[in-house]
């Protein structure tokens, strides 16, 4: 219901969010990240970014001013999804509650109702006639 509603780039942007928040991006960029480390440092020509790495520090810093955002309007959705949630669950909550107060008062009233016979059962047992006997 609630995912139906989103648009496009708010359906993009939770998919950014699943993959930059998962462990195979993890593993896949710091193998990146290595192998870029690796060639700029063990290549004697052709550095196209020597140590400091600033071209991988200016990259690195595009990805997180742009995924940054993209994560925390993601979990903003997530958010009211969940007060979504929360709330059904709520209503759903109170609908039970009341549907179990009722079968309760009706056990409560056959409880009562049982009572009332096994004494009227007891009395006539005992030889004393009930009121529905004597009329």
């Amino acid at each position: 219901m609630f995912t139906e509603q989103m648009s496009p780039a708010q359906r993009a942007a939770d998919i950014l969010a699943a993959a930059v928040g998962s462990w195979k991006f993890i593993v896949v960029q710091s193998v990146f990240l290595i192998a870029w480390v690796i060639l700029n440092v063990a290549a004697w020509a052709n550095r196209w970014d020597p140590y400091p790495f600033i071209l991988m520090n200016l990259a690195l810093s595009l990805q997180a001013a742009y995924t940054a955002p993209i994560i925390l309007m993601s979990q903003n959705r997530q958010a009211d999804r969940d007060r979504l949630e929360a709330h059904n669950d709520y209503e759903l909550n109170k609908k039970s509650e009341t549907e179990i107060r009722a079968v309760l008062d009706h056990l409560a009233a056959q409880d009562r109702a049982l009572a009332e016979i096994h004494t009227l059962l007891g009395g006539l047992r005992d030889g004393r006639s009930s009121p529905a006997v004597r009329g």
